[in-house]
């Protein structure tokens, strides 16, 4: 069967991903890109719930779009799609084969779903001990929560992220807000892909595969990092800030003469050579700004200082007076812009993966760079059911009249 990358660290490795929307998709198109093969599964006709979340779609070759949207492309390239109806006995019987040529398995069912067909964790590992096991929900196997439905919004908010994430409450527009994509289930699907590599890992010491359990909230609740430790510790409950830093000042936005920029200093030194170059000497000399505790205990009038001398420049100005004497600085691209930049540029990030009916589709690339064992991108996003003859039949060693019977009720 054709493999995503012959070369990639996980060549060799076979996923069998049954889940859908994005925290697991997310894992298997990781795993796909370091070179495992993964088989999506993919009910019968609709396909994952995300081939129908837009627009935009992608436009086939006469410019009409197709049935599958923009959301989907960014979370299933390099997989092979098998739709199969696995409330069905032949469905379910499908998976446990598939399972027992599969080194990982990766489903997003509610709890418990799984059990009532037997593919839960006891009776695949049952068929094959050496299976390593990942399933995602929003709250995890157990606790008070496990029975409900997790979504990344939701667990923004209960997780904290929103707390600490928006303008200030007594500034226009204030108040919690979410974060632009939905970044716990791509944290969770990061996770994830960590748990998974490391139980292959101890796979080759033990020999035995083991259950994964991951769940949004938990996951967005440890990625907090330094925010976490400033309660833990300090017993300071984050607050909305807009775009200051905690823990650090200057670390944030300020206005120009034509727009905005980040100006992120992490150091006494690049406080002095900021003001130096923003014409404002005193306020590097000035005691209250003396040490990045003093600025953050008077952050108001330290950013007032700041802001007065910034917005007499251009971004464009500052960018590059700013750079050149080390002060880390940049520009708040929108993405037409990101793909514009030079360095976003030269490191490749956009790709062109061909597409059977679109010609070729532009993905973002994987941002892993590897010295010997690269990334290849040579199978774009699956069409709904695309890979199933190949799969049956090469994998499992289906005849063409067992697929066709399959195909006939509608199992496949």
């Amino acid at each position: 069967m054709t493999q995503v990358s012959k070369n990639g660290p996980l060549a060799g490795i076979r996923v069998l991903d049954m889940s859908r929307i994005l925290a697991g998709p997310w894992v298997g198109q990781l795993l796909a890109d370091l070179g495992a093969e993964v088989i999506k599964i993919e009910r019968p006709g609709k396909g994952d719930d995300t081939r129908a979340w837009g627009p935009p779609f992608v436009k086939d070759r006469d410019g009409k779009d197709t049935t599958d949207a923009a959301y989907f492309m960014c979370a299933n390239r390099g997989k092979k799609s098998l739709t199969l109806d696995i409330a069905k006995a032949e469905g379910q019987q499908i998976i446990r084969e598939l399972a027992q040529k599969s080194d990982v398995l990766i489903e997003n069912y509610k709890v418990g779903d799984l059990k009532r067909y037997g593919l839960d964790y006891d009776a695949l590992s049952a068929l094959n001990p050496r299976l390593v096991y990942c399933s995602i929900t929003g709250f995890g196997q157990t606790g008070p929560y496990r029975d409900r439905a997790g979504y990344d919004y939701l667990v923004q908010g209960m997780g904290g992220i929103m707390s600490m994430t928006g303008e200030r409450e007594d500034r226009a527009g204030g108040g919690p807000q979410r974060v632009g994509v939905a970044i716990a289930d791509l944290m969770t699907g990061m996770y994830s892909s960590v748990g998974i590599v490391a139980a292959l890992h101890e796979r080759t010491t033990s020999g035995m595969g083991q259950y994964i359990d991951m769940a949004l909230l938990d996951t967005q609740v440890a990625w907090l990092a330094n925010q976490n430790a400033n309660y833990l510790i300090g017993g300071q409950i984050p607050q909305c800030i807009g775009n200051e830093h905690p823990n650090v000042m200057p670390y944030q936005t300020f206005r120009t003469l034509d727009g905005s920029i980040i100006i992120a200093t992490g150091n006494d030194g690049q406080y002095q050579r900021l003001c130096e170059a923003a014409g404002i000497p005193e306020a590097a000399a000035d005691p209250r700004f003396a040490s990045n505790a003093l600025r953050i205990a008077n952050r108001t009038e330290c950013t007032a200082t700041l802001a007065e001398a910034l917005k007499k420049k251009t971004s464009s100005e500052w960018v590059g007076l700013l750079g050149k004497v080390g002060v880390p600085c940049g520009p708040i691209n929108r993405l037409d812009e990101v793909y514009r930049d030079p360095q976003v540029q030269h490191r490749g990030m956009k790709i062109d993966v061909p597409h059977p009916l679109a010609g070729s589709v532009p993905l973002v690339a994987n941002p892993i760079k590897f010295s010997r064992t690269q990334i290849a991108y040579d199978m774009p996003p699956p069409l709904v059911g695309e890979h199933a003859e190949e799969v049956l039949r090469e994998l499992l060693g289906k005849g063409a009249d067992e697929i066709a019977a399959l195909r006939e009720k509608k199992i496949v």
